[in-house]
């Protein structure tokens, strides 16, 4: 069981689930890549459905000054999401298309920047790009040649996240937003409570060059 009470005289951009492990943070060059899970990540989750319009989104405390905090720290930023409900007839593509655009525009307003959004709609866990296979990092790859994937990091909020980063090569960050879950302890590399806690931690030990 991991616990999600954060002792009071702890630092808030540090790890504090003990479970897990917190290796230090890389040293990144502008050489790197960023690869953020979205629900729970970016936005509120909802446990056991989708969010299925724009109407249903909501950007989770400080990420949006995370994602900004991210832009000069980082070659490129992905976001990479599985979103089965459109598979399961649940919403459409459009209403997907519709949250990613105007997600997108409230990033840009606040000076973040995300380079390319990666999506599965299917259902099928032997899907290549469906996480934690690593088709959509491989994509990436293919549309961006010049990333280098053992340059990256992986921040997620489901086992599956962590998986997907261990299957190429990605230091993975894992936000305890969903505590009812409990990925591999092996999968994992460093912890935060948040997005804009890792992002502030990254920064301070990043020399923009």
């Amino acid at each position: 069981m991991i616990h999600t009470t954060l002792p009071t005289n702890h630092p808030a951009n540090t790890a504090y689930f003990m479970p897990l492990p917190h290796k230090e943070l890389p040293l990144i060059t502008k050489e790197w890549t960023l690869f953020l899970d979205r629900d729970g990540v970016i936005n509120k989750d909802v446990v056991a459905d989708y969010i299925k319009s724009w109407n249903e989104f909501q950007f989770l405390p400080g990420v949006l000054e995370a994602i900004t905090q991210f832009a000069p720290l980082f070659k490129r930023i992905f976001i990479v999401t599985n979103q089965a409900g459109v598979g399961k007839g649940l919403m459409k593509l459009e209403d997907l298309n519709e949250i990613h655009s105007n997600m997108m525009q409230e990033i840009n307003v606040h000076n973040g920047r995300i380079d390319q959004i990666y999506f599965c709609t299917a259902t099928d866990n032997n899907d290549i790009n469906r996480k934690p296979n690593p088709g959509m990092a491989l994509q990436a790859k293919k549309d961006f040649p010049e990333i280098d994937l053992s340059k990256s990091i992986m921040v997620g909020n489901m086992p599956n996240d962590m998986r997907f980063g261990r299957k190429f090569g990605a230091f993975t960050v894992y936000l305890p937003t969903r505590p009812e879950e409990n990925p591999d302890p092996s999968t994992v590399d460093a912890q935060y409570k948040d997005l804009l806690a890792f992002a502030t931690d990254i920064s301070s030990k990043t020399q923009i060059q």
